[in-house]
């Protein structure tokens, strides 16, 4: 293995930490000393690579960008409704970190509202309506919502629910507000 591919691997093992700590206690909480530990070495490694707790969290939050969507407006509801089955308890760390984060951290809370705009945008596109990039900010939120309650405030009804139920129930809100007509 090359020494690039060592710094690699060294690098990912960091940001993995960095994702998970973020997640489990939110940017404020998280200190580099507790990355390092989580992800096997030294702090000043850590700050080596990052600089500074700012430009790890930036990095461990980044998901690089994506293709935009060309979604048929009949298939808009579908979509998203197996995402957020798929979603469900399988919340990636990096994103619990940015939900997270997002209410205390400037650099979060900018992330956040650029994906989701660009997000909008493209379920917008699905909704060929005059309001349709209100419907596509609604279904957005609501996804965005269900995971707040799931995932960070681990609310008992939507703790205890399947998947299956959850989609089912949101089926005819997400239909309705995806309609294109």
């Amino acid at each position: 293995m090359t020494r690039q591919e060592r710094r690699r691997q060294t690098e990912e093992r960091i940001l993995g930490a960095a994702r998970a700590l973020f997640a489990e206690v939110g940017y404020e909480r998280a200190t580099i000393r507790g990355v390092a530990a989580a992800a096997g070495v030294d702090p000043a490694l850590v700050m080596q690579y990052f600089g500074a707790k700012d430009e790890l969290f930036r990095r461990a939050i980044h998901a690089p960008g994506e293709q935009p969507l060309e979604i048929a407006p009949e298939r808009l509801a579908d979509l998203l409704l197996e995402a957020i089955r798929f979603k469900l308890g399988e919340t990636d760390d990096g994103s619990l970190a940015l939900f997270r984060s997002m209410l205390t951290h400037p650099d979060a809370a900018e992330h956040f509202r650029t994906a989701t705009a660009r997000q909008v945008r493209e379920f917008a596109t699905g909704i060929p309506r005059p309001d349709g990039e209100l419907r596509a900010s609604l279904l957005v939120a609501i996804s965005m919502g269900l995971t707040i309650a799931r995932e960070l405030l681990r609310l008992e009804p939507l703790q205890e629910a399947t998947p299956e139920q959850i989609v089912d129930l949101l089926r005819p809100a997400f239909q309705s507000l995806s309609a294109s007509g």
